[in-house]
C-alpha cells in the first residue's frame, strides 16, 4: 500500500510540474504573439513610409527635370513640350480602351 501512495504521490507532484509548465509555455505563447503582431504593424509601417519616400523621390526627379534656370529657358520648354505630348499620348491610349 505504501508503494502505491509513493506511486501516486508521484504522479501527482508530476502533473502538477506539467500543468505549471504548460501554463507558463502558454504564457510565453501569448507574449510572442503580441510581439509577432507588433513586429507586423511595424513592417507596414515601415513599407507605407518606404512606398512614400519613392513618390517623394519621384516627384523629386520630376520637378528637377522641369525645373527652370536663366539660360537653359528653352531647354526647359523643350522637355515641357515633350512631356506633354506623351501625357497627351497617355490620355488618347486611355481613351481608346
Amino acid at each position: 500500500m505504501a508503494d502505491e501512495n509513493k506511486i501516486l504521490t508521484l504522479f501527482t507532484t508530476r502533473m502538477r510540474q506539467m500543468i505549471l509548465q504548460y501554463q507558463e509555455v502558454k504564457k510565453e505563447n501569448a507574449e510572442l504573439l503580441t510581439r509577432v503582431d507588433a513586429r507586423e504593424k511595424e513592417v507596414e509601417e515601415l513599407k507605407k513610409k518606404l512606398e512614400q519616400a519613392q513618390k517623394d523621390y519621384n516627384s523629386l526627379k520630376m520637378a528637377r527635370m522641369i525645373e527652370v534656370s536663366d539660360g537653359d529657358i528653352d531647354s526647359a520648354k523643350k522637355r515641357l513640350a515633350t512631356l506633354i505630348r506623351e501625357v497627351n499620348r497617355c490620355i488618347t491610349l486611355l481613351c481608346e480602351k
